[in-house]
Order: C-alpha cells, then sequence, then structure tokens
C-alpha cells in the first residue's frame, strides 16, 4: 500500500536479518548470568503471554526501569530484549520487562490496557520507589500510552518519573495506508483513540522523546509530532538507525540510561 516502505525498517538498514538472532542470544546470556538476581515469567495476568521478567541489582532498588519492546505489535516478546537490563541495573535499578499479546489476535488498545496491568503489578511488586518507562518503536507508543490517566490509575501515575518514548509511533493514523492494517484492524476512530499526540490529559511524568538521526523519515516525523504535541524534550541520537538506537540501554554511563535513571 501507499505507505508501506515510509514504514519498513529492515529493507533500509544494512544486516538487518542479523540483528534478531544477535538480540535473543546477548539476551539469553545476559539472564543466565544473573543466577538468582533475575526472576522470570512473573504473571501478570490471565493469558501466555501476560508475564514480565524482572532484573534486581544487588543492592536495595532505587527505582525500576520498565521497558516495552516494539515489533509492531506484531512481533517478538520480552526474551530479546533482557540485555539492554544491563545499564539501569549497573546504576542500582531494578528492570522489568513485560509480554504482551499481539496482533491480529488482539487489538493494538488490548495491548495498550496489558502493558497498563503489567505496570500496576509491577509498581506492586517494587512499592514506593520512582518508575523510568521506556519504548522502542510500538513500545515506544506503548509507554507513551501510559501517561493516559484512563489507562493508568493516578496512584502508579504519580510515581511516574521519566518516559522515554525511543523512536516511538504517536500517530497511527499514516498505518491505515499500510498493508500491516490487514492485521492491526484499525479504522480513523480507533487510531486517533490509541494515538499518544492526540492525548489530551497526563500523568505528570517528564517526557524526553528519543530518536535516531538515520531512521526512516516517517520515524523522525512521528517523533517530532509527538515531542511538539506535548512539548517535550527531543533527541536525535547521531549515528543511529532504528535497529540500534536502544543500543546505548546496556551502557551504564550512556546519556540515555543516565537519564533514566537521575534522581533529580
Amino acid at each position: 500500500m501507499e505507505l508501506d516502505d515510509a514504514y519498513a525498517n529492515g529493507a533500509h538498514i544494512a544486516g538487518a536479518e542479523d540483528f534478531p538472532p544477535r538480540w535473543a542470544a546477548s539476551a539469553e546470556d545476559f539472564r543466565n548470568s544473573l543466577h538468582e538476581r533475575a526472576r522470570l515469567d512473573i504473571p501478570y495476568g490471565e493469558g501466555a503471554r501476560h508475564k514480565f521478567d524482572l532484573f534486581l541489582p544487588e543492592a536495595a532498588p532505587k527505582g525500576v526501569f520498565v521497558f516495552v519492546h516494539g515489533g509492531y505489535w506484531m512481533a517478538f516478546d520480552k526474551s530479546s530484549w533482557s540485555h539492554l537490563a544491563v545499564g539501569a541495573l549497573a546504576q542500582g535499578w531494578a528492570v522489568a520487562m513485560p509480554s504482551y499479546d499481539l496482533c491480529p489476535e488482539v487489538r493494538i488498545a488490548d495491548i495498550s490496557q496489558q502493558i497498563a496491568a503489567a505496570l500496576t503489578r509491577i509498581a506492586a511488586e517494587l512499592p514506593d520507589v520512582p518508575i523510568s518507562l521506556a519504548g522502542h518503536s510500538a513500545g515506544g507508543h506503548l509507554v507513551a500510552r501510559m501517561l493516559d490517566p484512563e489507562l493508568v490509575c493516578a496512584q502508579v501515575g504519580k510515581r511516574l518519573k521519566t518516559v522515554v518514548p525511543i523512536s516511538p509511533l504517536s500517530d497511527l493514523l499514516p498505518l491505515l495506508r499500510t498493508s500491516m492494517n490487514d492485521k492491526f484492524q484499525m479504522d480513523c476512530d480507533s487510531a486517533e483513540a490509541e494515538s499518544p499526540v492526540r492525548m489530551q490529559s497526563r500523568h505528570g511524568a517528564e517526557v524526553t522523546v528519543w530518536v535516531g538521526a538515520e531512521e526512516r523519515p516517517a520515524f523522525l516525523d512521528q517523533a517530532q509530532w509527538l515531542a511538539d504535541a506535548w512539548q517535550a524534550d527531543h533527541v536525535i541520537a547521531l549515528g543511529k538507525h532504528h535497529f540500534n538506537v536502544v543500543d546505548p540501554l546496556a551502557d551504564p554511563e550512556s546519556d540515555l540510561v543516565r537519564l533514566l535513571v537521575s534522581q533529580s
């Protein structure tokens, strides 16, 4: 369809097919290295994919960082991303990573509800510490949606410190003009309802929209639209494309990790 190529990432990244197996292998190695500090498959709902992994620092956590994976709401689960916990964990924060159901078995609105349920369960597991969120691509959409008071209750919302949508999908209307919508099954009303750029009220977390400088123009636009709509900070990461823009999460000294775990 008209915008299929505009929203195609792998077709424009050299060696794109090598990234998923590399992510999965790094994630498995990381989980195996943590031993008892990795609590896997904690349920937050009744479905087979309604689970999150929790990685704990050596001392009492200073906060909890929740990472929500992408994949156009149609691919991946938490098991491919565990290694991205390295940065926040080294800074003394716990890290939680949920899975969720995928389209077309569910709708995008259902996934937003699932992540809200996961966030509520994670908040209960680690009470009285701040919460930071980051999500990549479709996950960027999902963490932005967590600022909706109709999705996340005030008790949890007031604990949200920093939210970083990374290369987010913030306006879903253009996706109606892609063949992916055969699986999303959105119409104009449902796309608008799930678009963060149209959210009228939000919890009071600090928001930074993060995107790679070498991303597809459509993703640069999506990031800009959200930053503008929310008057949020906006970082364009030099040298990063859609598949490596999340790599700094594994670096304890990166600007991205420092932003997420800052106590200010």
